[in-house]
């Protein structure tokens, strides 16, 4: 078979197969030549999930009359026009290829008035047959209506979904643009009746009115620059994270993107405070030259490649783990149901010493110095009586207060400036060891406590063998082990940090980690997922009764530990109930 050269209708209809999908990316385009344009407001006019019908009108620079033809033909573009201009786009749009597809399988008007013109230009095109301009009578700007997409490809037409299906992924179009252009008003309609109307608006308010109440009252502000890098926007606090991925943002240069890069760096920096499956929402803005990005990885061009994929991926891990791994401080709290890992920085105060009744070099509570020895067993402790609460009102009080009472020997009352606080006492306290164990280990020293009496084990045979050659690694975590015999190990010491917990329960669970994943990937990739089952084991149980020393001493140290509002498995440790709630529910004042 000889070697044909396609016509130029046919090329067009090839390349709508991977440009146009549906409809949703027929408007993409579109809207992103709007915003070229300079558009500061944009209508959105759809019918039957714009399968029938897409209009946009927009009010940008508009397109003289000479060069509505060139617009529907195909690579013919204002916005580059050599190879070094392909390398460093800062536009929406740069292949000249979108309009003249959509023109090849719509039916579609383009019309269109310059700043300069005297009147408009309109030019009908059908399957890619273009007519000659003719006057038309319009303001400045350019209004392309599609009708009938792929009235001549019916097999492709085949494939689209039902229109509320469509007009659901166009709508989604609509509102990722409006993300990314705040400054920008939309108005989407769909058969005749407005669904979507935003102004122009600072950047947070668009982000509220597009994503909704609930990301915005969870959401903490993030920004961080890296040189040339810059990043910002918002994250979801963990304790509000949901199963759905739909809320998930992330632009780079003002285009939204879809990259695994990106969605790994963030997913890993939830890894420690996120609840099981649940999956982050962000609202984020990447901001890099645009030289080190390359947009023109897809026809889509939701895909990109960064120059330094590497450095961008631990830009943004560190940011955003900075962040959710800030300690609670001073500052206004949340209300419930929000609990919050995060609060706005000012002086702490710190509440009055309390002497220890063991001193240990490493001192489980070691910011406190002398605090009320938390956590060293169920006997009374030698502690002074809790210090005097504040007056009602009083903004001198540490973030979380001070403790009032047990709740049920589960929860710990405590009493801020705001309101009151709940905290679940052993969510908090597992927390406060792992975080504590992690950075022993990293200073690699961690201490540990010797058994008066070792205790023998008789364990599975296979698991002796596993931990035979590891011995003196697990001696760096705390665990000083010996095999006395094919089926047994005795231990001779455990961490430090854990001392008041069950031995055999540790030892079992560490040989059970080791079973499942052998001891050279334990104590490497899984070396975190280790250390949350042992804070597990060494935490403080539920029924044990506290000291109200006990409970201010855990209160202090949540303060001061990083991540403090999540547990090791992502479930909040702590919630913030205000006064006028507490007001609302005894209907005071009314």
């Amino acid at each position: 078979m000889s070697i044909r050269v396609l016509p130029d209708v046919l090329i067009s209809q090839i390349a709508a197969g991977e440009v146009v999908e549906r409809p949703a990316a027929a408007l993409k385009e579109i809207l992103e030549n709007s915003l070229d344009a300079g558009a500061t407001e944009i209508q959105v006019e759809l019918e039957q999930g714009g399968i029938k019908r897409i209009r946009v009108s927009d009010n940008g620079m508009g397109i003289a009359r000479d060069d509505l033809a060139l617009a529907l033909t195909r690579h013919a573009t204002s916005k580059i026009a050599s190879l070094s201009d392909l390398e460093r786009v800062a536009s929406l749009g740069f292949r000249g290829e979108a309009l003249a597809s959509i023109a090849a399988i719509a039916r579609l008007q383009l019309t269109s008035r310059s700043v300069d013109a005297a009147h408009a230009w309109t030019l009908q095109a059908e399957g890619g047959l273009l007519a000659a301009p003719a006057p038309a009578a319009r303001a400045g700007g350019t209004t392309i209506d599609i009708q009938d997409l792929f009235f001549n490809t019916p097999a492709r037409r085949k494939f689209l979904k039902t229109d509320a299906t469509e007009y659901a992924h166009c709508a989604e179009t609509v509102r990722r643009l409006a993300l990314a252009q705040p400054q920008t008003a939309f108005t989407l309609t769909h058969n005749g009746r407005v669904q979507l109307r935003l102004n122009a608006e600072p950047a947070a308010a668009r982000v509220r009115h597009v994503l909704g109440d609930a990301f915005g009252q969870n959401a903490i502000a993030v920004e961080a620059a890296a040189g040339a890098l810059r990043l910002n926007g918002w994250v979801i606090r963990p304790s509000a994270a949901t199963a759905g991925r739909d809320s998930q943002h992330v632009f780079v240069n003002g285009r939204y993107v879809r990259d695994k890069l990106i969605v790994h760096a963030l997913k890993e920096a939830y890894r420690d405070v996120l609840h099981h499956q649940l999956n982050p929402a962000y609202c984020l803005f990447i901001e890099l030259p645009p030289e080190t990005v390359d947009v023109n990885v897809h026809p889509a061009k939701t895909e990109i490649r960064f120059r330094d994929s590497r450095g961008v991926h631990q830009f943004l891990y560190h940011a955003v783990e900075r962040l959710l791994g800030a300690p609670v401080t001073a500052g206004e709290v949340p209300a419930a149901p929000a609990p919050a890992s995060r609060l706005p920085a000012h002086g702490a105060p710190q509440q009055a010493a309390m002497p220890l009744q063991v001193a240990e070099a490493m001192a489980f509570y070691a910011p406190l110095e002398r605090g009320s020895g938390f956590g060293q067993g169920s006997v009374g402790l030698a502690a002074p009586a809790a210090q005097a609460l504040p007056e009602a009102g009083a903004h001198d009080a540490p973030p979380l207060g001070y403790a009032l009472a047990q709740l049920h020997g589960v929860y710990v009352l405590a009493q801020n400036a705001q309101g009151l606080v709940l905290v679940d006492m052993h969510a908090a306290h597992e927390r406060v060891v792992y975080e504590k164990l992690k950075n022993a280990l990293d200073r690699r020293a961690v201490p540990a406590q010797t058994l008066l009496i070792p205790l023998v084990l008789t364990v599975d045979a296979r698991d002796v063998a596993e931990i035979g050659p590891h011995l003196e690694a697990l001696a760096g975590i705390g665990f000083e082990l010996s095999v006395t015999s094919p089926t047994s190990v005795a231990v001779r010491s455990v961490p430090w940090l854990l001392k008041d917990a069950d031995p055999v329960e540790l030892t079992r669970a560490v040989l059970a980690e080791v079973a499942e994943f052998g001891v050279a990937r334990l104590l490497a990739e899984r070396r975190n997922e280790l250390l949350a089952t042992l804070a597990c084991h060494g935490a403080v149980r539920a029924n044990r009764h506290l000291t109200l020393p006990e409970m201010n001493a855990l209160l202090r140290e949540m303060e001061a530990t990083e991540r403090a509002g999540q547990c090791n498995h992502g479930r909040p440790t702590w919630f913030q109930i205000s006064l006028k709630e507490l007001d609302a529910m005894f209907m005071r004042g009314r």
